[in-house]
């Protein structure tokens, strides 16, 4: 973000940063949300994310100008701020639409849910690397690559994701996937590479455009990582990836 940042300043663009699975860790030490080398960071709170409102988000800013123009987009492009206006107030029931603007406002249950689940963020976080320092002792003799984490970086650990290493294995990417899923072990795949997707592949991308990201998705299974998993539960998503593998 820093790097980035620093373009930035020197070509005049502006940066939009997807901290989606990101609330709750730090870059440099600092909070990530905290708009030090964004302009806008935003954050989801689907509900498999490290906190819900059951669906919505949040996006943030230090620039008033942004976060204005933020809060008209948001209902309807209307205020009650008369700053804002074009005249004077007719009466304190008054507002104007000054914009045009949607209907994305939160409801107040959901920012209520938000809100208590904001008070144990930290405490969530926490208990996610416990279960990644765990998950990484007891993989690292599996024929797997587990995640790493840059030094500058504390991740929220929104997802625990390993890499198969195919070539020391007998079984393809596919047949360890559904195995755990028969298993019942809910695993995943996080993400499809988005140049392989019929919509931009229509723009001209094509698949060997991105040689990383589809090596990644060849290799990548999401194992379960969320604040309630008891060691036991982790215990057997360990033993049922051994099965798997083969080992």
């Amino acid at each position: 973000m820093q790097a980035i940042h620093a373009l930035a300043q020197r070509y005049g663009f502006k940066i939009i940063e997807d901290a989606s699975h990101a609330i709750g860790g730090k870059y440099q030490g600092e909070p990530i949300g905290n708009c030090h080398y964004s302009d806008i960071t935003v954050f989801s709170f689907h509900p498999v994310k490290i906190i819900t409102t059951a669906e919505g988000g949040m996006a943030l800013t230090n620039n008033r100008e942004l976060a204005t123009r933020l809060g008209l987009l948001r209902s309807h492009g209307i205020t009650r701020d008369p700053e804002l206006m074009t005249k004077d107030m007719d009466g304190p029931w008054y507002y104007q639409q000054v914009a045009l603007g949607y209907n994305y406002r939160m409801t107040d249950i959901q920012a209520a849910l938000g809100a208590s689940q904001m008070t144990r963020l930290e405490q969530y976080v926490a208990r996610r690397h416990e279960l990644a320092r765990r998950y990484d002792e007891l993989l690292k003799s599996l024929p797997i690559t587990t995640p790493w984490q840059h030094p500058d970086g504390y991740s929220g650990l929104h997802l625990y994701v390993i890499r198969l290493q195919l070539d020391k294995i007998s079984r393809t990417h596919r047949e360890v996937f559904e195995y755990m899923r028969a298993q019942n072990i809910i695993v995943n795949l996080h993400y499809i590479p988005v140049h392989t997707q019929p919509y931009y592949q229509a723009m001209g991308f094509k698949e060997g455009d991105f040689p990383e990201a589809e090596r990644y998705y060849a290799e990548a299974i999401s194992i379960p990582m969320y604040p309630t998993l008891s060691e036991a539960q982790q215990d057997e998503v360990i033993a049922t990836l051994k099965e798997a593998l083969g080992v």
